[in-house]
């Protein structure tokens, strides 16, 4: 029955979906990055942890770049 519909009813049938979806993605994302932030103010290595992650951004970037994907199963 949806499929059929034309594409504005589509969104408004879906719009709470997608506005349930956008707000726990976002509730999530925010918790995550709270707790990462209070476990850099508690470490005593901070310049570890900055060091690693921005070798992990490195390292995804390099890989994007030349095209590395990862197996699909």
């Amino acid at each position: 029955m949806i499929a059929t519909a034309p594409h504005w009813q589509r969104l408004v049938v879906l719009a709470p979906v997608i506005v349930i979806g956008v707000g726990l993605f976002l509730g999530v994302a925010i918790l995550t990055v709270r707790a990462f932030a209070q476990s850099v103010r508690e470490s005593g290595h901070k310049r570890m942890i900055y060091a690693g992650l921005g070798a992990l951004v490195c390292a995804v970037v390099v890989l994007t770049y030349l095209g590395v994907s990862l197996p699909k199963e």
